[in-house]
């Protein structure tokens, strides 16, 4: 019979394997997979680099022959699609495992629902639903993807006690501490993308890679909203786009009309443009941009600055989560917010969040919110 406590457990285990995947695997979903035969773990895998292997071939490869009458934990529906692999649910049957747990299904229309409608057809017990708020918000950025045609978006600020980037001439360094400058290079790794705005690229002239010691090297897209390309070509960013991707997003007419010749100078330089429309404020349209971004594989994006894009973000609704750092100091009025103006008549009408974590680091303090 099943062991309620045990099946819990084993699932948790493939969650903890399918968090490798975050930020590595994009357009697929992160996905784990424990298998274990008499109480003892035989196989486990979890979603490669560039979204192949999967989970499941992985975990049965290292089962091998235990993996017969065994049970398998998989975080996400497997597929049941031919693309550069055969389908999972395929190899399941084929290794003979006995008993199948599944947290969630695959939205995803060549999946949804079809991956388990073969194991079982083929006589396997199938089980599922455990643990699946985590392994929704696990893959929320991949769930955003297939069901809403974008990415999901966590904006993350670093602000003093007062909700200041800067001070008034634009000096940052430095709002948070070296404990929490890590963490943040560490939700980086995590996310497909970092985008941020032309002023912040401008001012701070950044890297945007994730630098920890012993971290692999996993350069995420660099996303630049840049509605007039008005990037320095002498920039950070340019100067290492053959290297790192980096994209921009800037208007369709800015493409057409304005900057043919700069357009080409960045492409030529290694830059991918996506052009969208503009929005009723006559700025880029972030709404569309998303869509874009999604059409371009990407699931989880991490919006660092500056105050203005936080603001266009926030006012149309996009953000899904934050990731606030606050440093103990006090810059005062004159300096630079970390959200501009929403231009919000009523307090009723503010964005609202809910708090999912936090904790010290050193003398800053972090805290998640989720929608």
């Amino acid at each position: 019979m099943p062991d309620p406590a045990a099946d819990r457990r084993f699932m948790q285990a493939a969650l903890a394997l399918g968090s490798r995947g975050l930020g590595n695997v994009w357009p697929n979903p992160a996905v784990g997979c424990i298998i274990v035969r008499d109480g003892i773990v035989v196989g486990r895998g979890w979603t490669q680099p560039g979204g192949r292997p999967h989970a499941e071939t992985e975990a049965l490869a290292r089962a091998n022959e235990a993996a017969r009458g065994a049970t398998a934990y998989v975080t996400l529906e497997p597929c049941s699609h031919h693309g550069q692999t055969c389908p999972c649910a395929d190899a399941l049957i084929a290794a003979g495992v006995a008993r199948v747990v599944v947290a969630i299904g695959d939205p995803d229309s060549r999946v949804s629902g079809q991956g388990l409608a073969r194991l079982r057809d083929a006589g396997i017990i199938v089980e599922t639903g455990l643990l699946a708020d985590a392994a929704s918000a696990l893959n929320q950025g991949f769930l955003s993807r297939i069901t809403a045609g974008r990415p999901m978006v966590t904006l993350k600020l670093a602000v003093t006690l007062d909700g200041r980037i800067a001070a008034h001439n634009g000096d940052s360094h430095w709002i948070t501490g070296e404990d929490a400058r890590a963490m943040a290079h560490g939700l980086r790794a995590s996310h497909d993308a970092m985008a941020v705005g032309n002023g912040t690229a401008a001012t701070d002239d950044p890297h945007l890679t994730c630098r920890l010691p012993g971290l692999p090297l996993r350069p995420p897209v660099r996303v630049v909203f840049d509605s007039r390309l008005q990037l320095s070509l002498t920039s950070q960013l340019i100067a290492t786009a053959r290297t790192v991707p980096t994209w921009i997003v800037t208007l369709t007419e800015t493409v057409e009309q304005l900057a043919f010749e700069r357009a080409d100078a960045l492409q030529d330089l290694g830059v991918g443009l996506i052009p969208v429309s503009a929005g009723e404020s006559g700025r880029i349209s972030i709404a569309e941009a998303l869509q874009a971004l999604g059409e371009a594989g990407l699931t989880r994006i991490m919006v660092e600055g500056g105050g203005k894009l936080a603001a266009s973000f926030l006012a149309e609704g996009l953000v899904d989560a934050l990731a606030l750092f606050r440093g103990p100091s006090i810059i005062g009025g004159d300096g630079i917010p970390g959200v501009a103006g929403l231009g919000l008549d009523r307090v009723a009408d503010a964005p609202q969040f809910r708090l999912t974590d936090s904790r010290n680091l050193g003398v800053d303090v972090f805290e998640s919110y989720s929608r």
